[in-house]
């Protein structure tokens, strides 16, 4: 095993602690490990070793959202010791529980919730093992930086002390009392992320940086379209490049194992390859058409009260049609994994964000025992959602398992934006009506596609194209929240028409289905309140009940210096034309609460600038107030990437947008102004702060965009020969 590998299994101390002993398995080799999995117990997560020094087992990864420090503090606050102390283990699969990909917020919903509860439970078993030592009673101890001692005062035992060379038998209590707000000491404070002096200094190891002995480089020559038949293969056109291993090619799967990456790249390149196409795409630009024209496997009643089809029968009835594009989650480095493959198991590095589900998966689809492959966690780059990681993860197994050693494959940047599966495209048809000032009635038709996979597995395109049998599961439903309007409105009526499919292979963006649901849902409103002469916020606060909901949206107010009156603004001569807009989510109506303002610029001849953007985020409970700040941060920024650039394109036969130039991001001159204030409660269970942010973005810059030019733009993204277009037609 590599240097590095002996040094991060180092940490699991095989000597005395809550975990008595851990077997480390060689590489190549999930061998079982002496530790429990099993999330009931405490062990599962919390291991002590003799120096006082805590590992954390947590099956949840960061993704770049910080959450090594919360981690970190959820289990130093509970367990009374320094965060310092702590080791964390993240995403390793044969020695983290499996606590769901992660995914949905659920980081800290899930993974940081189990953490607390089980330092909670691990600090009162100590006191009760040191209330049986020091034959006093437990409620006369307390424990204070790894150690127990009387509340009157006198010696304290350390907790590697009480331990000794047994083990911790208990399950999590869920009676087990947590620290209030007063007296915290590590929760609600900013602490430093342990990782970035790392990643600032270039000494972080990234999957893309890891290495093992004897490691040779992958590509995988991809189908130059989708559904392409791979013909033939003339080996010899490759004979002049040195250091070829070999090509492997299993029916529409081919790729090449070098002894150099250079080697792989030339390869690839060069290697003359025959393929069979046919055109199987509609085009992206009769996506929506296409999405009209599909099967439809059935029809879901997401929200439903009162009687929408009678309330909507009249004539004063306002109908518009919403569009989201597919779009790409447009990492910012390649895909990349290395896999070590034996006759009987193996071990892979990946960044993916689903350690386990691929542990899980894999054995199956390589033909191997259940439980006889290990995926270890490393950063990539940041994905927010199933980018390539599972894809590239399946290709080094692949050709790991052909040459019998250890295999490294990174994509290109045209595999990644062509092949990654996208984020699916979004369309809705709405239907509503005003009457004394309010919202009556609300229709929403959304077509979703029913194949956009989210667990348990992600179909991969190397098994589609090898005829590797995968199971396929479907989460859709996820696409389809917020769907609805989150006010109070008497006669409501949401569809989702599940159609069979979108051309695209599909996956979970970050907050799947929301951007573009609340895009519609607020652009919506803001038309219905200029139906009603209305000020836009003021209509919304009429007809919103949950007052977590008025305190953001009042917030965001105050930051804007809101002035009440009906969008648009009044025309004023002169190139620019200025507005401000506003947008509100309760996310997947259950979740946080996120008001967002916009301010927006526009010239006559299209050209857009967002100028400021202003949040006022409830999320409860706030681990790591800096933590949460830059996770709704890089929601506005991404999205706002979303909202003015993105979209896949593609003919009859291939995706187009294939770099940055077809496929354009934001970039720094783009940025505007961004100010967020964090509505923290201490005294609420946390939701999350990697998604909800993303949801008002896109409307609150349309509605911005129509209170400046009277034009309402429907489709995303806003691009300047769009709005162009818009205001030409005004």
């Amino acid at each position: 095993m590599n240097a590095m590998s002996l040094s991060r299994r180092s940490l699991f101390r095989a000597a005395s602690g809550l975990v008595v002993a851990v077997a480390l398995p060689r590489a190549g080799s999930a061998q079982a490990v002496a530790k429990t999995l099993d999330r009931s117990r405490i062990d599962a997560f919390l291991a002590i070793g003799p120096d006082g020094i805590v590992t954390l087992y947590s099956g949840k990864v960061d993704l770049g959202t910080g959450a090594r420090a919360a981690f970190r503090q959820l289990v130093a606050e509970e367990l009374r010791v320094s965060p310092a102390k702590i080791v964390l283990v993240e995403g390793d699969s044969a020695t983290t529980p499996d606590q769901g990909p992660t995914a949905g917020s659920t980081g800290i919903t899930v993974g940081g919730t189990e953490f607390r509860r089980a330092a909670a439970s691990a600090r009162d078993a100590l006191i009760g093992l040191a209330a049986e030592r020091l034959k006093l009673p437990a409620a006369e101890l307390e424990a204070v930086d790894g150690a127990v001692r009387p509340r009157a005062g006198g010696a304290s035992v350390e907790y590697a002390a009480l331990i000794g060379t047994g083990r911790i038998e208990a399950k999590l209590d869920a009676n087990a009392r947590l620290t209030p707000p007063e007296e915290w000491k590590y929760l609600g404070k900013s602490l430093a992320r342990p990782d970035l002096p790392a990643k600032l200094t270039g000494q972080h190891v990234y999957v893309h940086d890891f290495r093992l002995p004897n490691m040779l480089h992958g590509r995988v020559i991809r189908q130059p379209s989708v559904g392409a038949e791979l013909v033939s293969v003339d080996i010899a056109s490759i004979a002049d490049i040195p250091g070829i291993v070999r090509v492997v090619r299993m029916r529409n799967f081919l790729g090449v194992v070098a002894r150099t990456e250079w080697g792989a790249v030339r390869a690839a390149k060069a290697l003359a390859v025959s393929w069979k196409e046919t055109p199987s795409l509609p085009g992206s630009e009769k996506l929506a058409a296409h999405a009209r024209g599909t099967a439809i496997l059935r029809d879901e009643v997401i929200a439903e009260r009162g009687n929408a089809a009678e309330a909507l029968s009249g004539a004063n009835v306002l109908k518009a049609t919403y569009y989201w594009p597919a779009q790409a989650h447009a990492s910012m480095g390649p895909s990349c994994a290395v896999a070590d493959m034996q006759e009987d198991g193996g071990t892979i590095w990946s960044a993916s964000q689903a350690t386990h589900r691929l542990a899980r998966n894999f054995p199956a689809l390589l033909g191997m025992k259940d439980g006889s492959i290990a995926v270890n966690y490393l950063d990539g780059a940041g994905c927010y959602g199933t980018n390539g990681h599972d894809d590239v993860s399946l290709d080094a197994a692949l050709l790991s398992r052909a040459a019998r050693q250890p295999v490294r494959v990174q994509w290109s940047r045209e595999d990644e934006l062509v092949w990654e599966p996208k984020g699916p495209p979004q369309l809705l048809d709405l239907r509503g009506a005003v009457a004394e000032g309010r919202i009556a009635a609300w229709e929403t038709r959304t077509w979703l596609p029913a194949n956009t996979p989210n667990l348990p597995s992600i179909p991969l395109i190397a098994a589609d194209a090898a005829g590797l049998d995968q199971k396929q599961g479907h989460s859709a439903g996820l696409m389809a929240g917020n769907c609805d309007p989150p006010y109070e409105v008497p006669a409501l009526r949401a569809v989702a028409h599940w159609v069979k499919s979108t051309p695209l292979r599909s996956s979970n963006l970050r907050a799947p289905g929301k951007v573009g649901n609340v895009f519609a849902v607020e652009s919506f409103t803001d038309e219905l309140a200029a139906v009603a002469g209305a000020d836009p916020l003021a209509f919304r606060l009429a007809q919103l009940k949950l007052p977590r909901g008025h305190d953001v949206l009042r917030r965001v107010a105050a930051m804007m210096d809101w002035e009440a009156r009906p969008s648009p603004a009044t025309r004023t001569p002169g190139a620019v034309m200025k507005g401000r807009g506003i947008a509100y989510c309760h996310y997947k109506q259950a979740e946080n609460f996120v008001a967002l303002g916009a301010e927006v610029e526009v010239e006559r001849n299209g050209a857009l600038r967002v100028v400021r953007m202003v949040c006022a985020h409830d999320g409860g409970m706030s681990v790591n107030p800096d933590a949460v700040r830059a996770q709704v941060e890089g929601n506005i920024i991404q999205t706002l990437s979303r909202t003015l650039f993105e979209e896949v394109t593609f003919d009859t036969t291939r995706v187009t947008s294939a770099d940055w130039n077809s496929y354009p991001i934001l970039r720094f001159t783009d940025m505007p102004k961004i100010e967020i204030e964090l509505m923290d409660r201490p005294r609420d269970r946390p939701f999350g702060a990697g998604e909800a942010a993303s949801a008002p973005v896109g409307a609150a810059i349309g509605n911005a965009i129509f209170d400046a030019t009277g034009v309402r733009l429907r489709e995303a993204p806003f691009t300047e020969a769009r709005l162009k277009a818009a205001l030409a037609g005004a």
